[in-house]
């Protein structure tokens, strides 16, 4: 018997900061429909995630070998989910259709931050 195992995507992402959608660079809002609305988007110093109404799409940037893997990811391919709250920070875990499953990591939080953390888990289960 033969298992077929596909490549998985980035286990993990870090988000620092939450950046203003005036802020984003054309390649990100390239990969952005005209009937969409962007709810969210969050960034570190080489990655960056967009929420929009429909789906999550994800820009892992590395700058050693100068390539960018971009995650297009419908809300609806979604199983199941968590929240993680620790001291400084949350987490967002999230399961798939597929088995896979993702770690987005959002670093140096407020508590206003942990707020916004738990509105975006639930605007991205409402949405599927």
């Amino acid at each position: 018997m033969a298992y077929i195992k596909y490549k998985e995507l980035t286990k993990y992402f870090n988000f620092s900061k939450e950046i203003d959608v005036k802020d984003l660079p054309n390649y990100v809002t390239d990969y952005v429909d005209k009937d969409e609305n962007i709810y969210k988007a969050y960034k570190t110093t080489r990655d960056k995630a967009i929420f929009t109404d429909k789906r999550m799409i994800l820009f892992d940037v590395n700058p050693i070998v100068s390539s960018k893997k971009i995650h297009i990811i419908p809300y609806s391919s979604i199983s199941s989910g968590a929240v993680l709250f620790k001291f400084k920070s949350g987490a967002i875990l999230l399961s798939f259709d597929s088995g896979y499953q993702l770690k987005l990591n959002f670093i140096k939080m407020t508590p206003q931050g942990k707020t916004e953390l738990r509105k975006l888990f639930t605007y991205m289960l409402k949405n599927k």
